[in-house]
């Protein structure tokens, strides 16, 4: 899915090199790929989708009405749930 035309007000695609992730503050799954992203370098912008009803619509949009996360959106629009560090790199352009 390409959410480019559907990000909420206030919620941009993310810069060249860097993805946004949305996460809950409880989710051991988004602590993990937080430290593999911040391990391998990659850049990301975190939205807590219990503190942004507009980015918890998103999520659900996304995951068909699952507030599932991590979430990420990519540059180009495309978004993947809960992927591995190394399939967020690989997406980026890296090896």
């Amino acid at each position: 899915m390409n959410v480019s035309q559907i990000l909420p007000r206030g919620v941009e695609l993310p810069a060249a090199g860097t993805v946004t992730l949305f996460s809950t503050g409880w989710c051991g799954f988004c602590r993990r790929l937080k430290a593999g992203l911040d391990r391998e370098g990659i850049g990301y912008t975190e939205i807590d989708i219990e503190r942004s009803p507009a980015a918890a619509e998103l999520v659900e949009v996304i995951n068909h009405g699952n507030r599932t996360v991590p979430t990420v959106v990519f540059p180009d629009g495309d978004c993947e749930t809960n992927p591995s560090p190394a399939q967020v790199r690989s997406r980026l352009g890296g090896n």
